[in-house]
């Protein structure tokens, strides 16, 4: 099975360019050439260069793709994303904030991922309120190749140590890899999600 993902988050903030990382990263060592798109960057980021990806949409304010294209009068494609998307080869889409961010006026992520056709990877940050945002993302999708647990920030939440038993517990169909604890060190990170992601790049 060649690999192609379409990474998504439970939330913004959550892991997403760290995992598409990961993934290109373990493509690449298996001899693979992944490509790499970043439909959409805001707030003057650089995510799509870590990636080395390619995006379309590139807009000044930090907010989701829709409202900051709106400001700045663009008005983005949702055809010219889907035609920027390799036909066949492994490689990671990733998207924007959560599922239900706005990408123009009547489009949202979800709408991007569905009409990709792609096998989604599904982020979900460990801490208070993943239970919720975890299954409310895998009622919204259906389906998912996987959902990586990932701590995102530093500090102790109480919630962490019962996210990963309570999750599988109560989605017992669904793949979950992690939890990756959280790593300052951006080497020793890309390490820790290398070996949690491997069976999405066997």
């Amino acid at each position: 099975m060649t690999p192609r993902y379409f990474v998504t988050g439970t939330d913004t903030g959550v892991g997403k360019t760290e995992v598409s990382l990961g993934l290109l990263t373990l493509m690449r060592k298996r001899g693979l050439e992944p490509f790499a798109l970043k439909p959409f960057e805001s707030g003057g980021g650089d995510d799509s260069k870590r990636l080395g990806a390619r995006t379309l949409y590139r807009f000044e304010e930090p907010l989701a793709p829709g409202v900051a294209a709106e400001l700045e009068g663009v008005r983005p494609s949702m055809k010219r994303v889907l035609a920027a998307i390799p036909k066949r080869g492994a490689g990671v889409v990733e998207g924007a904030g959560g599922l239900f961010v706005p990408i123009d006026a009547e489009h949202d992520v979800i709408d991007l991922i569905r009409a990709s056709k792609l096998d989604v990877v599904l982020v979900a940050r460990l801490g208070l309120g993943t239970l919720n945002h975890t299954a409310l993302s895998l009622r919204a999708l259906g389906r998912v190749a996987a959902v990586v647990l990932v701590k995102s920030t530093k500090g102790l939440d109480p919630s962490e140590a019962h996210n990963p038993k309570w999750l599988r517990r109560r989605h017992p169909g669904v793949r979950f890899l992690g939890p990756v604890g959280f790593e300052a060190n951006a080497a020793k990170r890309l390490i820790g999600l290398e070996r949690v992601l491997r069976p999405l790049v066997p």
